[in-house]
C-alpha cells in the first residue's frame, strides 16, 4: 500500500488529460491455435527511447489455450470515490482473463520490463464461486474488481445466464455474483458505469455456442444474437430498465458513457444491421422523466464487392459489412473512434453534440477484399479492431485481431498480429504514423491495449470537470 493515492488516479477526466503521457503499452498476445501460450507484450511508447515502437518485454503464461481477450487494472481513478475504502491502492496489477479457458491471471507490472505472475485463479474456482464462465471485461470499481462473463454454468456455458462477479482488489479472491435482480438480462458482453449518478449499463453479444466456433449464420440471420442494453441501479445491483434497439441490430457490444460524470449519456456500437449490413452507433441518454432512451446517430454503409473476393460467409451478400467491433471515447468527450473491422477503416467522429455526430477523420488499413498496407509498407492483417486513446487525446493506438475463430472465418487467408498508431488533430483529423508499426512474433495475434497510467476505456471518474 502507498501512503497517498496513486498519482495515476485522477479526480476528473480533465485532470487525467493533463497527466504525464504514457511510456509503455501492455498488449495481449494470443495464440489462435493454442500452439503457444498467450502472453502480455510490453510496447515502448516513449518517442525519445531507443526502443520506441517495439516490443521491449514479453511475459508468456504457463498454460496454453487461454485465448486472452480483454483485461484491466486492479485499481484506477474510481478508488477516489467517497464510497471507497481503498483510496491507497496502487495501479499495479493487470487482471487478465482467458475467455476460452475461464482461467484468470493477476500480473504484477510494478517493473514494466520485468512483469511477474502474481496469482493464477483456476477455472474450477471461477465456476464454483460464481456459476459463470468465459470471463471477459475487467473494470476497477471503488470497492473491488468487477468481471463480466460471457457464459453461465455447464460445459457449453448455457446452464444459466452469464453476468458479473466481483473480486477483492487486494487479495484477488473471488467474492461472488454481482446481480441481485437481473430482470430480462440473459446475455452479456460489456459494461460500464457512472459512479456519482449510481447507474451501470451493460450490453450483449451471444452465448458461447454462438461465438466460440465462429459466427453461426443461422443465428445471425434469424436475429438470435444480443440486441439490447440494460440499465442497472449500481448499488442496489438491480436491473431497472432493458432497452431493445430492435432485433435486426445484432451484437450490441461496446458501452462508452461520457467521462464527465455530470453527463447522463453515452454510446453503444452495433456490429451489423441484418436488414442492410450497415454498422450503427446508438446514443443513449436519461430523459427528464428519469427513464432511459436511445437513438441511432451513426450509420456506416457496407461496400459492394465481387463475391469471388469475399469469404464464404459473405459471398451471398456481394458486399463487405463495416463490422463495428470496437468504439472508444476521448477523455474530453469530444471524439468517438469507431473500428470498422470488415471495411478496414478507423473512423473519428466529433460527438460534442452526442445527438449529431460528425465524421472528422478516417484511416484505411487492412480490410476484407482490400488489404490496405501500412504507410511503412507493412501488411496489416484483418482490420482495425481494439482501439485505445492516450489520455491527452493526441494518439490513437489499435490492433487487429477480433477473436481467433472469427479472424479465420472473415479473413481465411490471413494471419498475424499488428499494432499501429495515428495522430489526432487538434480540430479533428486522423493521420497514421508511418514510423509506428509493430509486427507481433509469429504465431501470436494482438488484441486489447492498456496504457501505463490508465487510458480512455479503463478509468471512471468521481468528480465533474470544471
Amino acid at each position: 500500500m502507498t501512503l497517498r493515492p496513486d498519482p495515476t488516479f485522477h479526480a476528473t477526466a480533465q485532470l487525467a488529460m493533463q497527466a504525464p503521457v504514457e511510456n509503455y503499452g501492455f498488449v495481449v498476445m494470443l495464440s489462435p491455435d493454442a500452439a503457444q501460450p498467450d502472453g502480455i507484450a510490453v510496447v515502448d511508447l516513449n518517442p525519445t527511447s531507443d526502443g520506441y515502437g517495439t516490443i521491449v518485454h514479453q511475459l508468456l503464461m504457463p498454460n496454453k489455450g487461454d485465448e486472452f481477450h480483454h483485461f484491466g487494472w486492479n485499481a484506477c481513478s474510481s478508488s477516489l470515490s467517497p464510497l471507497s475504502g481503498h483510496a491507497f491502492l496502487e495501479r499495479r496489477y493487470l487482471i487478465v482473463p482467458g475467455i476460452r479457458s475461464s482461467r484468470i491471471y493477476v500480473i504484477d507490472t510494478k517493473v514494466p520490463l520485468d512483469l511477474k505472475i502474481h496469482k493464477i485463479i483456476e477455472p474450477e474456482e471461477v465456476f464454483a464461486k460464481t456459476g459463470y464462465s468465459r470471463p471477459h471485461t475487467i473494470h476497477c470499481g471503488p470497492e473491488g474488481i468487477y468481471v463480466s462473463t460471457l457464459g453461465g454454468g455447464g460445459v457449453d456455458g448455457t446452464d444459466g445466464p452469464p453476468g458479473i462477479f466481483i473480486m477483492d482488489c487486494e487479495t484477488f479472491e473471488i467474492i461472488g455474483q454481482y446481480e441481485m435482480d437481473r430482470g430480462k438480462q440473459d446475455k452479456h458482453y460489456d459494461f460500464w458505469w457512472n459512479l456519482p449518478q449510481d447507474y451501470m449499463v451493460s450490453s450483449e453479444w451471444g452465448l458461447p455456442p454462438q461465438f466460440e466456433n465462429g459466427v453461426v449464420p443461422e443465428d445471425l440471420l434469424s436475429n438470435k444474437y444480443g440486441h439490447s442494453i440494460h440499465f442497472w441501479d449500481l448499488r442496489r445491483r438491480k436491473n431497472i430498465q432493458t432497452m431493445d434497439f430492435g432485433e435486426n441490430y445484432q451484437m450490441a457490444l461496446e458501452i462508452r458513457p461520457a467521462h464527465d460524470p455530470k453527463k447522463s449519456y453515452g454510446f453503444c456500437g452495433v456490429v451489423v444491421d441484418t436488414t442492410n449490413l450497415q454498422g450503427a452507433i446508438f446514443t443513449w441518454w436519461r430523459g427528464e422523466d428519469g427513464t432511459w432512451q436511445s437513438k441511432k446517430t451513426i450509420t456506416i454503409d457496407p461496400r459492394p464487392e465481387d463475391p469471388d473476393n469475399l469469404p464464404p460467409l459473405l459471398q451471398g451478400f456481394g458486399a463487405v459489412p463495416p463490422l463495428v467491433t470496437d468504439i472508444d471515447l476521448s477523455l474530453d468527450d469530444k471524439y468517438l473512434y469507431v473500428a470498422c473491422w470488415g471495411l478496414g477503416e478507423m473512423h473519428q467522429y466529433d460527438v460534442s453534440d452526442p445527438m449529431n455526430p460528425k465524421l472528422t477523420g478516417k484511416v484505411e488499413l487492412g480490410g476484407i477484399a482490400r488489404g490496405t498496407k501500412h504507410p511503412s509498407g507493412g501488411d496489416f492483417a484483418f482490420g482495425p479492431q481494439m482501439v485505445e486513446i492516450s489520455r491527452d487525446g493526441k494518439r490513437v493506438y489499435w490492433t487487429n485481431s477480433l477473436y481467433s475463430t472469427w479472424d479465420t472465418q472473415f479473413y481465411p487467408e490471413q494471419d498475424g498480429g499488428q499494432m499501429v498508431m495515428a495522430h489526432a488533430g487538434e480540430n479533428g483529423g486522423l493521420t497514421l504514423d508511418r514510423d509506428f508499426y509493430i509486427d507481433f512474433p509469429k504465431g501470436h495475434r494482438a488484441h486489447q491495449i492498456r496504457l501505463e497510467g490508465g487510458d480512455c476505456s479503463t478509468d471512471s471518474f468521481c468528480y465533474p470537470n470544471v
